[in-house]
């Protein structure tokens, strides 16, 4: 966890001591100074020092105060996150006084696997991170590939539709799962059954599209693996009308439940100052008013030429996180529908650059089983072309060069901003592949978001981050 200093946050909001923080904003004084204001009185919420520590100094620390709290080790355990986290809780009864996020349950050492690969094998490495958002860690990763190429825009735009398209459905499975996962630890059965019921439609489209459900390897430098046919489309078509009416579902469970509310309104309170002194990026920072969105900011992938609108909220709260959720998935099913549009009329035109050096050509066509080379590829490159054939052993065992050099591309994922510094030293494997995975950063805000509040407000707060450990532990 990085230590910062000065942050705000706050389990529950507390308008305490609004009139002793105004007060000292009058008088020049330090807001932040030691024993200035209490960890429970500033107004919006308190103050803490993040710092570290194991579990034998936590107790002993707890120890010499001679208070009655205890100290809870919850977990390591799947609270909302979809993998595995250990949360370190001094209670003061009901109320938690400090917090301390554990990872590194989930390590898989991708990155590193990923030195020992081709560039193109990289993919079906950092696809594993975040495997809720497959499509996004590809994307970032042949983003980056593509910079140190020097081919951004070489790139067909039908391919580009085709990563965008399939990105939106990704963040709508995503961004249901969020929702699915924190509705059942609230108890909400319901919620998760919709959730995910809705997400099982784009997953039939995923494996239609790729042949795989999920880490589904599809993005690749220079391009996409295979094209999106007609019949895709038209499943998907199928398919839309059912979604909306599932999310509309979901809409009407959750923003006007009173349950729901009580559980979530002014739970799990991050500023805008917090979250520019975490990193946090994504729905927990346009929770705070702050319009930031990669695909506006920064666009790529011709995110530019699409009509939509960045959601945000100003109530900084467990709440306003659900709701931008639920408008983003509307947003989306807008980008998505522009998409299909596109495709329709771009069919038959390439998905992978035209440089064969790099273009791998399993993207040519596919045989019965949906996976391989097609026969005919098979029959030419083994029967006719013996320099075809050399080729393609080379491109798929050995791989293609890239120049060397370093590149760093970022998109906005679900979580917020996924980033990938790729270094390469010229050869057929990168030198370092590293990620600025969203979850990661956006878990250290857990402390702030549960301290101050009761133990039943944890789960809500960590449920709001949305962390998936896969893309922490990477």
């Amino acid at each position: 966890m990085t230590t910062t200093e000065g942050f705000q946050g706050s389990g529950r909001r507390s308008d305490d001591g609004a009139a002793y923080v105004e007060q000292a904003k009058a008088s020049g004084g330090d807001l932040y100074a030691d024993g200035a204001v209490a960890a429970d009185s500033v107004d919006g919420g308190a103050v803490y020092t993040a710092g570290g520590g194991d579990w034998d100094e936590i107790v002993n620390d707890v120890a010499t105060l001679g208070a009655e709290r205890i100290v809870v080790n919850m977990g390591p355990q799947h609270p909302s996150t979809h993998g595995v986290l250990r949360l370190v809780l001094e209670l003061d009864g009901e109320t938690v006084r400090e917090a301390r996020a554990g990872i590194g349950f989930l390590h898989t050492g991708i990155e590193k696997n990923m030195e020992y690969r081709t560039w193109v094998q990289g993919t079906t490495f950092c696809t594993r991170m975040d495997y809720l958002t497959p499509i996004f860690n590809e994307a970032a990763y042949c983003l980056g590939i593509e910079k140190l190429l020097g081919i951004t825009d070489q790139i067909p735009q039908r391919a580009n539709d085709i990563r965008v398209l399939m990105m939106e459905l990704n963040r709508i499975g995503s961004h249901l799962i969020c929702l699915a996962t924190g509705g059942m630890e609230l108890g909400a059965t319901t919620i998760m059954t919709i959730g995910f019921r809705e997400r099982e439609r784009l997953l039939r489209f995923f494996e239609a599209v790729s042949g795989l459900r999920m880490n589904n390897a599809y993005v690749r430098p220079g391009g996409v693996a295979q094209d999106v046919l007609p019949e895709h489309l038209d499943q998907l078509e199928a398919e839309l009308p059912d979604l909306r009416r599932g999310v509309r579902e979901l809409e009407l469970l959750l923003l006007e439940n009173p349950v729901f509310k009580g559980r979530t309104v002014d739970v799990g309170v991050l500023s805008l100052a917090s979250c520019m002194a975490l990193g946090v990026t994504g729905p927990i920072l346009r929770s705070t008013g702050l319009p930031h969105d990669l695909r506006k900011a920064d666009p790529y992938c011709g995110y530019e030429t699409y009509e939509f609108d960045v959601v945000t909220r100003r109530d900084m709260d467990a709440y306003s996180r659900v709701v931008i959720r639920l408008d983003e998935i509307w947003q989306s099913l807008r980008i998505v529908e522009q998409a299909i549009e596109r495709l329709r009329a771009s069919a038959g035109e390439p998905v992978m650059v035209a440089d064969r050096k790099i273009a791998w050509p399993a993207q040519m066509s596919v045989g019965a089983d949906g996976q391989g080379n097609s026969l005919d590829h098979i029959r030419e490159i083994m029967g006719e072309s013996m320099e075809a054939l050399i080729h393609h052993f080379k491109l798929v065992t050995e791989g293609f060069r890239v120049p060397p050099g370093q590149a760093y591309a970022a998109v906005e994922s679900p979580k917020g901003e996924l980033g990938v510094h790729v270094v390469s030293d010229g050869g057929t494997r990168p030198y370092r592949a590293h990620f600025r995975d969203p979850s990661f950063h956006n878990l250290q805000a857990a402390s702030a978001l549960a301290e101050g509040g009761l133990v039943a407000d944890v789960i809500v707060a960590v449920a709001s981050i949305d962390p998936v450990m896969g893309g922490v532990d990477r």
